[in-house]
């Protein structure tokens, strides 16, 4: 697609995946109407980014896609594209071969692999760094950098023994806004004091988690 991405019909329909419309898929911010009758309209572009992130996790998580070349296939299968070709764009933009592991769960290679996608299905990036980090915030992406303090880092750890890695991190996320606060609670409780915020914020982030992932039919 050449010309300008503004003038896509996914930058139109703030679906800058182009993502078919399912009705058993109540993505978080649908338009009224939610389709222009095959794709899905979003009331804003960072809910549109955010289905995407969403969606190519879940063929990592539920389909145990890991390579560029069966997450595209997936993605724009052969009958409609050319698949060969969009594999090859988005394994260059993402500096990996078609067939080297990808974890859709890390941070930088999310953002590379939505990044490409939208390029290609819109024919350039019409959007700022910012509008693409707060749909992958809403997805519940945690970006590089919110855990280097000590002492969110020292909570993290303290919770990860009965967390998953995922979990801890996006319970970091929560609590990185308010590090200064908790270096305060630390010293005043310990670190397990803060291993039980950080617990309780895992918890919410498992709940946020699960009502993201019941957006998506399997």
């Amino acid at each position: 697609m050449n010309g300008d991405p503004k003038a896509a019909r996914g930058y139109r329909n703030r679906n800058p995946g182009n993502i078919e419309h399912v009705p058993a898929n109540k993505w978080l911010g649908l338009a009224d109407p939610p389709s222009d009758g095959r794709f899905c309209r979003f009331h804003s572009h960072q809910h549109g980014i955010r289905a995407l992130a969403l969606l190519l996790q879940s063929y990592q998580d539920r389909h145990g896609l890991r390579t560029v070349r069966g997450i595209v296939a997936r993605w724009a299968p052969s009958a409609e594209n050319n698949t060969r070709a969009y594999q090859d764009a988005v394994a260059k933009r993402l500096a990996v071969g078609l067939d080297d592991p990808v974890d859709l769960h890390d941070a930088a290679t999310l953002r590379g692999l939505v990044e490409a996608i939208i390029r290609h299905e819109l024919g350039g990036q019409p959007y700022a760094p910012e509008v693409i980090a707060e749909g992958l915030r809403l997805a519940g992406l945690v970006e590089p950098g919110i855990a280097r303090t000590g002492t969110v880092r020292a909570a993290a750890g303290a919770a990860a023994a009965g967390l998953t890695a995922a979990t801890v991190l996006e319970a970091v996320e929560l609590i990185a806004p308010h590090a200064d606060r908790l270096a305060s609670v630390a010293r005043a409780l310990g670190p397990w004091g803060v291993a039980l915020a950080v617990a309780g914020a895992a918890a919410w982030a498992i709940l946020q988690r699960l009502q993201r992932q019941r957006e998506i039919v399997p």
